[in-house]
């Protein structure tokens, strides 16, 4: 049965048709709203982007959804959680870093009205083990704390691409997201075979490699101290590697500029990542995506790489607006399906990659750095019941102006300042000093 995704486009003409009404509006046409209940915990599960990453949600969208939180009674906090050690230099890998990166960002309890949360803790292991017998993959992952204690989750996500998921949205914003640092060692298969696929590489950077400096750079990228350089060789201590493909250590950065070297277990990485997500909906009670959760996504300043990247490349695709449902896989379907059927942005990746037509899959090629395929996600979410695929894209209409205006004192204007202007009337007695008559045209 296809499930209704809730769509506004991006364009904006007047006060309720603002990117935040309209994000407000789905909200409330959704149905997501009536979730919420007096005296919820709620969790806004957002991305804060990566240090001097400019392409992450602005922080007004999780403000203005945690106001109307308020407004319904509920407690809100906006969440995110440590990263694992997947960039050479990262800047949320423990929570103060975090906290400093996304106060850097805008993140703060005072610009969102709620606490802002790391939500898996100091070092990224305050977690829930969830059993998950569904999974394709993963039979168990870890979901951050603070998400699993709520009783109810909004995923606010900035849909993008992904170079381990290929795009990221809801089902990315989760899956990975959600996952405590120990969850995400998992859902990159740290510790798995898939993970030591990198052996002949390093051997081959023992014999050849002429570059001391680069090797250094490598021996450096391992938390584990794993990498070894002495005078004539250089060793790896392979038995003790946790990490894999897309996100385990910052060995994925250095080695990731050499292409071809993250093919073995690629397509796998958004089979995880759909798998997580199902055990971070089981453990908030959500079951299938239809019961505590609900999932809005904002195509909007849609880059080809995540906002964990430490810069934001040029948008590939042009803006197409957002989208809300209570169904995970239906919203990320209902942005894949309109991004494909989207033109490409002149010199973006999607031109150098040669995807820039309508109908023509945009992400495998413009934005992944591992799967071969758009579809991993979505095919494996409706595999194991995380929701469903099909979907029914409803425009929605704008709202009553009275709900899109500034909410603290929603009379006009000149109603809230009449009294104000006649203690100070602002506008100078007698007028201001300017030029009656002005030749514009020796200035055209």
């Amino acid at each position: 049965m296809a499930q209704p995704v809730f769509f506004m486009d991006d364009r904006a003409a007047s006060i309720e048709t603002s990117l935040v009404n309209k994000m407000l509006t789905v909200f409330k046409e959704s149905g997501i709203q009536d979730l919420i209940k007096p005296h919820d915990i709620v969790a806004i599960k957002i991305h804060c982007g990566e240090y001097n990453n400019t392409g992450y949600l602005r922080p007004v969208f999780p403000r203005a959804l945690a106001d109307r939180v308020k407004e319904l009674g509920g407690r809100p906090f906006v969440c995110d959680t440590t990263t694992a050690f997947y960039s050479y230099y990262a800047g949320r890998a423990n929570a103060l870093d975090e906290l400093l990166t996304a106060e850097r960002n805008g993140f703060t309890s005072a610009s969102l009205g709620c606490p802002f949360i790391v939500a898996d803790g100091f070092l990224g292991d305050d977690d829930v083990r969830v059993d998950l017998p569904e999974g394709t993959i993963l039979k168990e992952q870890y979901v951050a704390k603070a998400i699993a204690m709520a009783d109810k989750l909004l995923v606010l996500t900035h849909f993008k691409g992904h170079g381990a998921g290929v795009f990221g949205g809801s089902i990315k914003n989760i899956g990975v997201g959600a996952a405590s640092k120990r969850g995400k060692f998992n859902l990159h298969f740290g510790g798995h075979s898939m993970g030591f696929r990198y052996a002949p590489f390093f051997e081959h950077l023992a014999r050849e490699s002429k570059s001391r400096a680069w090797l250094e750079e490598l021996r450096d990228s391992c938390p584990w101290g794993l990498f070894t350089i002495n005078e004539h060789t250089f060793e790896w201590d392979q038995s003790r590697c946790v990490c894999g493909p897309g996100g385990g250590g910052p060995c994925n950065d250095v080695l990731g500029r050499m292409r071809g070297i993250h093919e073995d277990a690629g397509d796998a990485n958004p089979v995880s990542i759909s798998d997580s997500a199902l055990a971070c909906l089981k453990i908030v009670g959500a079951g299938h995506g239809t019961g505590n959760a609900g999932f809005i996504n904002l195509a909007i300043d849609i880059t080809p790489v995540c906002d964990c990247a430490p810069m934001s490349d040029r948008p590939i695709i042009p803006n197409m607006g957002v989208f809300a449902s209570k169904d995970i896989v239906a919203v990320d379907a209902a942005c894949v399906d309109m991004a494909t059927a989207s033109v490409g942005i002149p010199g973006s990746r999607a031109y150098e990659d040669g995807v820039m037509g309508e109908g023509v899959p945009k992400f495998a090629a413009a934005a992944s750095r591992f799967a071969s395929s758009q579809d991993f996600q979505l095919n494996n979410g409706t595999k194991i019941g995380l929701g469903n695929r099909d979907y029914e894209l409803i425009t929605a209409k704008p709202g009553p102006r009275s709900e899109a205006v500034f909410h603290w004192d929603p009379r006009p204007v000149a109603v809230r300042m009449r009294e104000m202007i006649k203690k100070d009337p602002v506008y100078p007695e007698g007028g201001y000093k300017r030029v009656e008559t002005v030749d514009l045209e020796s200035l055209r």
